[in-house]
């Protein structure tokens, strides 16, 4: 309600006589897709970068529904709180991070889609430094861990007609964790129909193997946004990176996402503005220390 409203004496009657009671209520929850690039720190090739890969952080479901199954990390939210400051306190439980790139990217609410009744989840993608954070279970999990998310997409349909067309895209889904013999896979089909050029948009969970409610469907869009949101060199990616970074691993960071190699001049002309050369290099490596960069934050907080 706003600051200013001022009830008046019939409205107050009104509520004070109203019966919440006569519509069904759901439970909200929020779900948040977190992201990080992975660096495998255990490369013995001394005169190499070590390889950076696209994680998303999931954690084992410690009770029923779907227990030992993987699902993105998420709670219900309390009753005097606001879903983005339920997204932050999970976020924070379940990794320790307290101040991250959180923005929200679908509702979730098909029937059905929690075996414990009517619940409705906000669907958030967070992106954090994994450096910064302290992967933990939270109450009701078993195990935490990141994995290495590879999608590739393929279209499966596309029907056009004079008023109406249909188009299907599949997302296959593959996602590999240190835990030893965790792989998981899913195959989300999405579903486009457009009718006299309106656009609807579903989505149809084909094969969800090890991998809790409707979170295969989450995934897949929380990674859509995600590529989305950095092409023409986004900012937002640098919501992943360290406080200082070799251009090098920021373009690299870019491709992951993308999936594709950009050309560098390129992709240098465009970030130019967005970072400052620091005065320090990268040590303890085998090839010449490239010079380390970090953000210019005037160009992140300009209009």
């Amino acid at each position: 309600m706003g600051k200013n409203y001022k009830m008046s004496v019939e409205e107050k009657s009104f509520l004070a006589s109203y019966d919440a009671s006569k519509y069904d209520n759901p439970s909200l929850t929020a779900d948040i897709a977190v992201f990080a690039i992975l660096t495998d720190e255990k490369s013995d090739e001394y005169r190499k970068d070590p390889e950076q890969r696209l994680g998303v952080l999931l954690v084992k479901r410690g009770n029923y529904p779907y227990k030992d199954c993987w699902a993105v990390p998420g709670g219900f939210a309390a009753k005097n709180e606001t879903l983005n400051e339920t997204a932050l306190r999970e976020l924070k439980e379940e990794t320790g991070v307290d101040s991250a790139f959180l923005e929200p990217f679908g509702i979730f609410s098909a029937p059905g889609r929690d075996p414990r009744g009517w619940i409705v989840s906000q669907g958030y993608m967070a992106l954090v430094d994994v450096k910064k954070c302290n992967v933990m279970a939270g109450s009701d999990a078993g195990d935490a861990a990141w994995f290495t998310i590879d999608v590739t997409e393929k279209n499966v349909k596309k029907s056009v007609s004079k008023n109406e067309a249909e188009i299907i895209v599949r997302y296959e889904i593959q996602l590999a964790s240190e835990v030893p013999g965790t792989k998981l896979k899913a195959v989300v089909d999405e579903i486009r129909k457009y009718s006299n050029h309106h656009e609807t948009v579903a989505y149809d969970i084909v094969e969800d193997e090890g991998i809790a409610f409707d979170h295969a469907e989450i995934i897949v869009r929380a990674y859509k946004s995600l590529h989305e949101r950095a092409e023409d060199a986004g900012r937002i990616v640098f919501d992943m990176m360290p406080e200082k970074f070799t251009l090098y691993s920021l373009q690299e960071a870019y491709e992951i996402i993308l999936g594709e190699k950009l050309i560098t001049p390129n992709f240098r002309r465009k970030i130019a503005p967005f970072v400052t050369e620091t005065d320090e290099v990268v040590t303890g490596v085998g090839h010449r220390p490239a010079k380390l960069f970090k953000r210019n934050l005037e160009a992140f907080y300009s209009k």
